[in-house]
């Protein structure tokens, strides 16, 4: 296993892998590597300074906020790009988020895969 640094938009990201350099060519310094992970997976705060063990965190703004009864779906813009979230109506309504709202996505380490370019 390895524990490996992304920069991403100048924000550095972890993701734990099962592979190691020796046993995958794409996991060298300074190469490039798709950053993959579930919409189910991104939690949502609200705050500049969350008190969260996470530690893969980039700030953004909500773009398109679709409720329902269940579920909503979630796409912010941040500097590495759209991220859709997909978390409970109710954790939206708790959290007074609407459009435009500022907003901290997070992914979890184990969350994050990784895949060649």
């Amino acid at each position: 296993m390895s524990l490996v640094s992304i920069d991403v938009a100048g924000l550095s990201f972890k993701s734990i892998v099962i592979e190691t350099p020796e046993t995958v060519e794409y996991l060298v310094e300074g190469g490039e590597v798709l950053v993959l992970f579930k919409e189910t997976e991104v939690i949502i705060g609200k705050g500049e300074d969350l008190p969260i063990s996470l530690r893969n965190k980039i700030k953004g703004r909500i773009t398109d906020l679709q409720k329902g009864t269940l579920l909503s779906r979630l796409t912010l813009d941040t500097v590495a790009g759209k991220i859709i979230s997909i978390i409970t109506t109710n954790a939206v309504d708790n959290l007074d988020l609407e459009l435009q709202s500022e907003v901290v996505a997070m992914v979890k380490t184990n969350e994050i895969l990784l895949s060649p370019c």
